[in-house]
């Protein structure tokens, strides 16, 4: 990926067909269906790719046994159809994963058994493995820091693991083969419009200040939680279709859960499940479910969401992790389409297509395992609407990667500055990496796996990256202090 020529694809292209706002799981996703049907695409993100929630997900890619247990079939066999795709196609970032629920209740056993059993049943063809029935000694065999007072035994069942940030940076260097321009730091700040319709975007290069005028036949709005913000700048009188729900995760070390085993607990105070899940040799714990009002880009874990989650997980480890076991915790924001309920446990994840008088398509709700689909839906839609010409959607069997493919590691604390220094390099030229946060968060994951480390790390990283981007002293002082900044809310304090 080219950074330079995606810009100057922007002056040399008099229209696009699909012009494409925001860089997380569905917009890189519809960039990749729309470009390999043929169309002339281009995606603008205002920071960069997978910043916001794209990136702090719980990292699994799964049916949603939650949504079986409330009775929404069609989006638990539509999450297990994309979650078999997924690991097809994308074998270097997904895996399958084992999990295991724990009993404690005699009824629990039969109870979650036949679920898990409908659950395998669901995804047909697709399926991961069967669920097995599990004695309290192989429970403790296959994670021996489970409480075993009180254990009758388990079930084990399989779903899917993967890494978000990794996944968006494939999605968009697969749809820059295709020929789409995929720009990160690219805000849009308006819209261009001819007899009251959209006619394209104005949007401004962060990094330089020029702006661009881009012509496109039709325009979608994947801005996830900022959907309707981006709605307002088309219609200033638009209503809220989204009521955003904020998840925290913590990662502790992997001496919590050793093996190769996740934990799933069907059911927490809130009625919520919780997860415990080995992931780049770390343990993530999640979620919550709290209720927000301010949408922000970098959202803070409450200290009432931090026990809420460290009280669950100590309930079922014969260790329980402390706050000083945290090395580091992250919220993201889930872009729930409003409902009848007042809890947003219980509103929708299925995504809706929304069209406004202007012409601006908007797609809202889903999840990351989703993504696939929920790209092929707005894309058909896009095409109807704007009569657009173009190939049968074909993203069912688009490789992503291969099981064999070397990326930058999750973890690059320890690595000699020779080969930090290939990585950095590697991310500013291939990955459009822009900034210290954007490798040390998303091409690595070390703020993610340990924000201490992290910290430690910037002033070092941003000096390596200052010589691939060309960039002076002040560059490396200003990304040092940006990146202490944002890395405070991933302490546990």
């Amino acid at each position: 990926m080219n950074r330079q020529q995606f810009i100057q694809s922007l002056s040399v292209t008099p229209e696009w067909d699909i012009c494409i706002i925001g860089g997380g799981a569905t917009g890189l996703g519809t960039a990749l269906d729309a470009a390999s049907r043929g169309l002339k695409t281009v995606l603008f993100e205002r920071s960069d790719f997978a910043k916001g929630t794209s990136s702090k997900s719980t990292k699994l890619v799964h049916g949603g046994v939650r949504y079986l247990q409330q009775g929404n079939i069609k989006l638990v066999k539509e999450a297990l159809r994309e979650r078999g795709l997924l690991l097809q196609n994308a074998p270097h970032l997904v895996r399958n994963q084992p999990f295991i629920v724990p009993n404690y209740k005699w009824w629990e056993k039969p109870f979650y058994g036949i679920g898990l059993k409908i659950y395998d049943k669901m995804a047909g063809n697709l399926g991961l493995g069967p669920s097995l029935f599990l004695s309290k000694k192989e429970v403790l065999e296959q994670a021996p820091t489970l409480d075993a007072k009180g254990l009758k035994g388990g079930i084990l069942y399989h779903d899917g693991q993967f890494d978000d940030a990794r996944m968006a940076i494939s999605l968009a260097q697969k749809a820059a083969e295709y020929g789409a321009s995929v720009l990160n730091y690219f805000p849009v700040t308006g819209f261009l419009k001819t007899k009251k319709k959209i006619a394209g975007v104005i949007v401004q290069d962060a990094l330089t200040g020029k702006i661009f005028e881009v012509k496109s036949r039709c325009v979608i709005n994947a801005t996830g939680v900022f959907t309707d913000s981006l709605q307002r700048l088309d219609d200033k009188d638009h209503r809220d279709m989204i009521k955003p729900s904020q998840g925290i995760h913590l990662v502790v070390d992997k001496e919590f859960l050793p093996g190769e085993a996740a934990i799933m607990i069907p059911r927490t105070d809130d009625g919520r499940v919780l997860f415990a899940v080995p992931w780049h040799d770390k343990i993530v714990l999640g979620t919550t479910d709290t209720a927000v009002d301010t949408i922000s880009d970098e959202p803070k874990a409450r200290a009432e969401e931090i026990d809420f989650i460290l009280q669950h997980t100590g309930r079922y480890l014969n260790r329980h992790p402390s706050i000083n076991d945290v090395r580091s915790v992250f919220a993201g924001l889930r872009p729930l389409v409003k409902g009848k309920s007042k809890k947003t446990a219980a509103l929708s994840r299925d995504h809706l297509i929304h069209e406004s008088d202007s012409g601006l398509i908007s797609i809202s709700g889903g999840k990351w395992t989703t993504y696939r689909k929920m790209a092929e839906d707005v894309t058909d839609f896009a095409i109807a609407q704007a009569k657009l010409e173009a190939l049968p959607c074909s993203t069912k069997t688009i490789s992503l990667g291969k099981a064999s493919q070397i990326m930058i590691p999750a973890a690059v604390k320890d690595l000699p500055e020779s080969l930090l220094r290939l990585w950095i390099q590697k991310a500013v030229d291939e990955e459009l990496c822009m900034t210290v946060e954007d490798f040390l968060s998303r091409r690595s994951r070390q703020l993610l796996l340990d924000a201490k480390a992290s910290q430690v790390m910037a002033n070092q990283v941003a000096t390596l990256m200052a010589v691939n981007l060309q960039k002076d002293e002040d560059w490396i002082n200003e990304q040092i202090n940006i990146f202490k900044t944002v890395s405070q809310n991933y302490l546990p304090n």
